[in-house]
């Protein structure tokens, strides 16, 4: 029986259960269908509530079976942004600088962020949160220095996040993600921990603001082309 188990051949990929990412990525290409005027409000609508209520990725499939988004994006995936930004992109000097020295500098909420940040953490912490920013780049350095001190850098979960560093009885740690968005912000963190503490990651729930926008102007435009019909 056991050798029967292991020949048997893999389920196709259609019947896998589909993970939040698969729903995110077919809602995505129904947000566009509808800014592009493919789908009405109605039937977006209701495309939404099946991929909610979905459990396999073939049921995910049949909501945007008919729609060209969905095969192009097979076809021809976005190749992962590159590990170290453009050459002449960022500028040597600092646009922001946070220091902690035996106390705590936050940076969090609305907030413009520069081509290059750094954060010095020395017996204090550092808290970097870009989860509601505005970038007005698309390539953002955040340079992180902590001795016996606490880095915390937070990002939208839409963007890109690369990291190169390291430590010295010490913890650096950056979880590298590639949005699907060509044009999406690319964050590089670079930095070097003694005794402390350097971390990356994305913000569950966040996603840039910018990018949302230009989809919501889009729908926007979409409905209003409907309503008047």
């Amino acid at each position: 029986m056991d050798l029967q188990k292991q020949t048997e051949p893999p389920a196709a990929v259609s019947e896998l259960r589909a993970s939040d990412a698969d729903r995110d990525r077919i809602a995505d290409i129904l947000r566009e269908a509808l800014a592009e005027g493919r789908l009405t409000a109605e039937e977006h609508a209701e495309r939404v509530e099946g991929v909610l209520a979905a459990r396999t990725v073939g049921e995910l499939d049949v909501f945007v079976r008919d729609l060209p988004a969905a095969h192009q994006r097979h076809a021809s995936p976005r190749m992962p942004a590159p590990n170290r930004p453009t050459a002449g992109a960022i500028p040597a000097d600092p646009d922001d600088n946070l220091i902690a020295v035996f106390s705590a500098s936050v940076r969090r909420g609305r907030w413009r962020a520069g081509r290059r940040i750094h954060a010095y953490a020395i017996f204090g912490s550092v808290e970097i949160d870009l989860s509601e920013a505005l970038f007005e780049y698309q390539q953002v350095v955040i340079k992180a220095f902590s001795v016996f001190g606490n880095v915390e850098i937070r990002v939208p979960e839409n963007v890109s996040l690369r990291g190169t560093g390291g430590g010295v009885l010490g913890n650096f740690e950056v979880d590298t993600l590639d949005s699907s968005d060509p044009d999406a912000p690319v964050i590089y963190v670079d930095g070097w921990s003694v005794l402390g503490n350097i971390e990356a990651r994305p913000k569950r729930g966040k996603l840039v603001a910018d990018i949302l926008d230009r989809v919501h102007r889009k729908v926007d435009r979409s409905l209003r082309r409907h309503l008047d019909r």
